[in-house]
């Protein structure tokens, strides 16, 4: 397994960015999809993106295309979530996950978890 560590949360104003960071220790993080789930009180755990073990594929939600983009430096060990022009539906625990395979697939392939980071959106 990974362990994984989120930041780069906090509260911010409508229309403001964040970047989250997640660094991975271990070795696989260079070989396996890494993903950034959200959960939003009440609400089922969304998928928001999504990128693969070469950061050449990358999945970006409906709700956030064109907001947020995905990135790694595998030479950091680290994944990056850039939020940008943030809406108040953003405010949510934003998670970091590693895939146990090396492109973007569904949900279920995400089997290590980071403790989340709160991202609040102020209006």
């Amino acid at each position: 397994q990974v362990h994984l560590v989120e930041s780069g949360g906090g509260l911010v104003q409508v229309g403001g960015s964040l970047r989250l960071s997640c660094v991975a220790s271990g070795e696989t993080f260079s070989s396996v999809a890494m993903g950034w789930f959200r959960q939003a009180p009440g609400k089922e755990r969304e998928n928001v993106a999504s990128i693969s073990w070469t950061g050449t594929s990358t999945y970006i939600a409906n709700s956030v295309k064109g907001r947020f983009t995905i990135s790694r430096d595998n030479a950091k060990n680290t994944v990056y979530l850039q939020m940008n022009s943030l809406k108040p539906e953003d405010t949510a625990v934003y998670y970091c996950a590693a895939s146990d395979r090396r492109y973007i697939g569904g949900a279920g392939d995400f089997g290590s978890w980071g403790q989340g980071t709160q991202v609040t959106v102020s209006s």
